[in-house]
């Protein structure tokens, strides 16, 4: 008798748990974060740039968007900074915007760094992990190309050379087809 109310407590203890569990990975799971998908739509975010001025992703629609994360103590993001004016420059007349996030760093001294190597495109402050998380940032730089639908179509993991036919091709192939 005594074993089968010790089998019963037992048995009503872990049903407490898995319920208390099943209820926490829903809880969990409704505060999560959408993160990005390849032909999807890019993960929407609204971020400062130096001067205060507010940018959203969601707002350049009609727009192909160029958004870089990196970083000034990292060597490889610096070192493809002026390739990236260099396409942002090229593009100036077309429906296209470059933005560059800065990752674990301090955006006035990105932007600083930006200024100095000459950049036009702005410079936003990354507010915390959940666009990061969103976007499945493994390091920096990290570059991602949202067409003028707002529809996330590359992901460049390391640095390029940003300043190359191909690159320029692939830039200018998600321009074309938004007419």
């Amino acid at each position: 008798m005594q074993t089968i109310r010790r089998l019963n407590i037992l048995l009503t203890c872990m049903l407490i748990f898995l319920f208390f569990i099943a209820g926490c990975e829903k809880i969990a799971g409704s505060n999560k974060v959408k993160r990005m998908e390849i032909d999807k739509p890019a993960p929407d975010f609204v971020l400062q740039d130096a001067a205060g001025n507010t940018w959203k992703l969601s707002s350049l629609k009609g727009k192909v968007v160029f958004v870089n994360f990196w970083a000034t103590w990292c060597k490889p993001c610096r070192d493809e900074m002026p390739a990236m004016e260099a396409l942002n420059k090229a593009m100036a007349e077309r429906p296209f915007q470059m933005l560059s996030i800065v990752f674990n760093d301090d955006l006035q001294m990105a932007n600083s760094f930006a200024r100095r190597l000459g950049a036009t495109f702005p410079v936003l402050a990354n507010p915390g992990p959940e666009l990061a998380e969103a976007y499945m940032i493994t390091g920096v730089p990290e570059t991602f190309l949202i067409d003028a639908e707002g529809i996330l179509r590359h992901k460049f993991i390391g640095p390029y050379d940003w300043n190359t036919p191909k690159m320029r091709n692939i830039v200018s192939g998600l321009l074309d087809s938004a007419r």
